[in-house]
């Protein structure tokens, strides 16, 4: 179910460049290192500003590191938070950024929410390192553009800010805890990061009531309705025993901002569970999505989670 896996997701943020030490002797005043110079705001941390690019854009991502930072490399299935201003190859102001706005945006590493330029050019740079990213159409928003302010096959330019990095496990890999009552799911015990079944009883009637249940019970602090986490999951429905969606299946996290999250059972059966567990999660539809089809899920569904808890933000 996309709904709930792109829940909480930004629509699909571009970032912006920045100027990189300057080596060429050929750059003019308002390109440094084949990209448009940043010119004001050039420290970590500061909002920049950007000149308009000249002459023809690069037709390959150009990643320029404009200063390095100390921190651990990013990688494949980490969480980053970071900052970002996005401009236009030829534009002179930007379509978006988060600078100013109190909050770093968070992106996973490679799982494919965000444009490809950034994936891409994030992996392998350090926390702490700003970096200029220019990203040709085809691994921006291609020939359809995104709004007004994004034509098509436009060359995107952005500032990136690495604020924070965090490593995300494939799996729980908490305390095994009984699953005794035969009127509940069982859900799978599996550590590989692989699929983990949910099999829901048959000719049983589901519970009234929110059930949140350790499977395996983590050591790490407890979630709280402040934070961000970072979890896996196989969703189903209780009527017909069917995955409407599974974040196991394709090796992926998904982040919640626990104070965005619209499925009141989800939030209130996250709350307080420990980082690092498996719980089973029974929501009924009074605490679901109701009386509303939502996507594949009928209206008035049970849902059935096995939901993972990796890391909080």
């Amino acid at each position: 179910m996309r709904r709930l896996a792109g829940l909480l997701v930004v629509p699909l943020l571009l970032l912006s460049t920045a100027a990189c030490g300057g080596d060429s002797g050929s750059d003019s005043a308002e390109m440094k290192n084949g990209a448009p110079a940043i010119t004001k705001g050039a420290k970590f941390g500061e909002t920049p500003t950007l000149s308009k690019g000249k002459g023809d854009p690069p037709k390959e991502l150009k990643v320029v590191t404009v200063s390095e930072g100390n921190g651990p490399v990013l990688k494949k299935g980490d969480v980053a938070q970071v900052n970002y201003y996005g401009q236009v190859w030829d534009g002179k102001e930007p379509f978006d950024q988060s600078f100013g706005k109190g909050k770093p945006f968070e992106v996973t590493i490679g799982a494919g929410m965000v444009i490809k330029g950034w994936d891409q050019g994030l992996e392998g740079k350090k926390v702490g390192s700003r970096l200029e990213l220019v990203i040709p159409p085809d691994l921006g928003y291609g020939d359809k553009g995104s709004g007004d302010k994004i034509k098509p096959n436009a060359t995107l330019v952005f500032v990136v800010d690495i604020v924070k990095g965090t490593s995300v496990p494939a799996s729980a890999k908490g305390k095994e805890v009984a699953q005794d009552d035969k009127d509940l799911p069982k859900i799978g015990t599996n550590t590989d990061g692989k699929e983990v079944s949910v099999t829901v009883p048959k000719d049983v009637t589901p519970p009234a009531k929110l059930v949140s249940n350790y499977v395996l019970e983590g050591d790490g602090p407890a979630v709280k309705d402040t934070d961000s986490v970072v979890v896996k999951f196989n969703g189903k429905t209780w009527k017909d025993d069917k995955t409407f969606e599974s974040t196991y299946a394709t090796d992926q996290t998904v982040t919640w901002p626990m104070d965005q999250l619209s499925v009141k059972g989800l939030k209130e059966g996250l709350t307080g569970k420990k980082v690092g567990s498996r719980i089973l999660l029974v929501i009924p539809p009074d605490q679901g999505f109701g009386d509303k089809e939502t996507g594949t899920i009928p209206a008035n569904s049970t849902l059935v989670f096995s939901l993972d808890i990796l890391a909080v933000m």
